[in-house]
């Protein structure tokens, strides 16, 4: 059995009832695709272009070895991919400033740099997407790939992002 954060480890597979192609489900396969495709490009070195090209002809909403791949909602993928590859030295300080002290980003598992930048770039640039949408998508995300404590830092981090790109939608009391 392949280790939970093996780099070919593959975008997401249909559930095997039929679910409605929802905007948010496109959207979901999108990021868990796009968290993916960030931490291919972290640990294996692969360039943008190759990236596009291999998770939109390969495994966006495809079938691959008889499994059915969710479809993702490709220029979704795209924007936070190339997003985050553009703002990488802008999300990386804020990311390792929301951190606790002691762990900077580069000592944090790959595939939760690449949740925490996705979710940064997106809280910061997708204002269409209401801020607590973003963080709880991006912790859904972790949770296929790790364990329920370290869901817990992606929650905090991004949440801690969130106030200081959308402090208006954060300050009002929880209802």
């Amino acid at each position: 059995m392949a280790d939970k954060n093996s780099p070919d480890r593959r975008p997401a597979k249909s559930p095997d009832k039929k679910s409605p192609d929802k905007k948010a489900n496109r959207r979901g396969a999108a990021r868990l695709a796009a968290v993916q495709a960030l931490y291919q490009m972290d640990i294996a070195g692969a360039g943008l272009n190759d990236i596009f090209a291999e998770f939109e002809s390969h495994w966006l909403g495809n079938e691959v070895e008889g499994d059915k791949y969710l479809p993702a909602e490709a220029a979704f993928f795209r924007d936070v991919v190339s997003g985050v590859v553009r703002d990488q030295a802008k999300l990386d300080p804020l990311i390792d400033e929301a951190l606790s002290k002691g762990w900077p980003l580069k000592r944090i598992d790959a595939i939760l740099r690449a949740v925490l930048r996705a979710g940064s770039y997106e809280l910061e640039h997708r204002k269409d997407v209401p801020g607590r949408v973003v963080v709880s998508e991006y912790v859904d995300v972790a949770h296929a790939f790790v364990e329920a404590d370290e869901t817990g830092m992606v929650n905090a981090v991004l949440d801690q992002i969130a106030r200081q790109f959308r402090g208006d939608e954060f300050s009002h009391a929880r209802g």
